[in-house]
């Protein structure tokens, strides 16, 4: 088992802001894109924290990502703002709009962004976490270059195209976060598997013949399975209408790969915002009351299950070794820009 390092808050964001700065991101960018990453580490998967960072600063490096980008904000109607994150990272531009957002849904009761132009958005449970901990209700949908076929054997038509949904529940409780690929699993842990050399389950993926593969290596070279076949390809669909077709940002297949090369993929993203009711109507706490009913059931509410608020944001922010060290050659300069 390979070994783990753990830090301390204040040494786990001093290493990222480091290894940002280092790796060619201004501070705007680097402290939006390092808040994110210490999110998913306290509440989302742990691959799409340190792991995934690593793809944003060898991004930052090799020109994906624009580490000086000026996001536009445009606001076409009363509760719809739309941003071009000039090929930032896509936290960024969201954390400008962020106040606006929040501020019209509050006014009119939902509001929307949207985004295009930017670099992949990495955690897409971030973005309904931050409105729910504000009361709102969140939906968010994302897309990135393609990686999912809708059929064995067919071609690479979707992203793993995410969608998260968000509600509050108020009385010191987390809320309640659904974050799921419409694809059988994450991309990052089919790559989390092979770097550890572990196989995948039957049905995460198909090789480059497009047959069924147990091998991550292979998957990687072939491509990810949707959920349970043309439903979970209709997700990934209506994904790719929520993001890229209401942002006017590029299709799936229009999409450039975030891991290589020097085009940044430029994806869209959408971000809902709705106030659940009225403050008298009770509805998060309905809703709440609604969550503590299923979990005496014994159903698993996601975000809720297992986390305790208080521990969460306390909690050592843990590493593989191999993670560490790629961070840490950013950090300290060993890592130049090409």
């Amino acid at each position: 088992m390979s070994e783990t390092i753990e830090l301390g808050q204040a040494e786990a964001e001093e290493l990222a802001m480091k290894a940002c700065l280092h790796a060619g991101a201004n501070r705007p960018s680097a402290r939006s894109l390092v808040d994110a990453t210490l999110s998913a580490v306290r509440f989302g998967p742990p691959t799409l924290g340190f792991p995934h960072m690593v793809d944003y600063l060898n991004s930052f490096r090799e020109g994906r990502i624009n580490g000086n980008p000026q996001p536009r904000l445009d606001r076409p109607f009363p509760a719809y703002l739309s941003s071009d994150a000039d090929r930032g990272v896509a936290q960024l531009g969201f954390d400008l709009a962020f106040e606006d957002l929040v501020a019209a849904a509050g006014t009119f009761g939902i509001a929307i962004f949207t985004q295009t132009n930017s670099y992949t958005a990495g955690e897409i449970g971030y973005f309904v976490r931050r409105l729910a901990d504000r009361g709102l209700v969140g939906l968010a949908a994302t897309n990135a270059n393609p990686m999912v076929v809708a059929k064995p054997g067919g071609p690479k038509v979707y992203s793993t195209n995410p969608l998260a949904f968000g509600f509050p529940l108020g009385d010191g409780l987390p809320p309640m976060i659904i974050d799921q690929a419409s694809s059988a699993t994450a991309f990052v842990n089919i790559v989390a598997a092979e770097a550890e050399g572990r196989s995948i389950p039957e049905g995460w993926a198909v090789d480059a013949e497009g047959t069924d593969t147990l091998d991550a290596a292979k998957a990687l070279a072939g491509a990810l399975l949707p959920f349970g076949g043309r439903k979970g390809a209709n997700v990934a669909l209506m994904v790719e209408m929520l993001s890229a077709g209401l942002s006017g940002g590029p299709w799936s297949l229009d999409v450039a790969d975030f891991r290589s090369g020097d085009r940044s993929p430029g994806i869209g993203l959408t971000v809902l915002a709705m106030m659940p009711g009225t403050i008298d109507e009770g509805r998060i706490t309905r809703a709440r009351q609604q969550a503590k009913r299923l979990q005496d059931l014994g159903v698993y509410i996601p975000g809720v299950n297992g986390i305790d608020l208080a521990e969460a944001r306390a909690k050592t922010f843990a590493m593989p070794r191999s993670i560490y060290d790629a961070v840490l050659a950013f950090a300290s300069g060993t890592m130049t820009q090409t």
